[in-house]
């Protein structure tokens, strides 16, 4: 109940407060603008390098996971390999 109660706080307050998730650094945001205006491709990078930093973190979560389940299933793989031969 305790989890239930604090994941249920933390949602809240997640939802109330997402003003905070628009904010940008605004010397960022104003030469980004500016340069686009201006025809420039200085905002066109910073946003492929956002992906680039935003999605190593999902590849390596992706490497260890499948490393970790493939482990699992090949245990399980393996035991029910040993009890389906060893009854014959």
């Amino acid at each position: 109940m305790k989890k239930i109660g604090s994941l249920l706080i933390v949602t809240l307050l997640l939802l109330v407060d997402n003003v905070n998730i628009f904010a940008q650094c605004a010397m960022c945001k104003a030469t980004a603008t500016s340069d686009l205006d201006g025809g420039g491709t200085i905002a066109t990078g910073l946003n492929t390098g956002i992906f680039y930093l935003m999605a190593i973190p999902y590849i390596i979560l992706m490497i260890g996971g499948y490393f970790f389940f493939k482990k699992t299933v090949d245990e399980k793989v393996k035991a029910l390999k040993n009890r389906i031969f060893s009854s014959k």
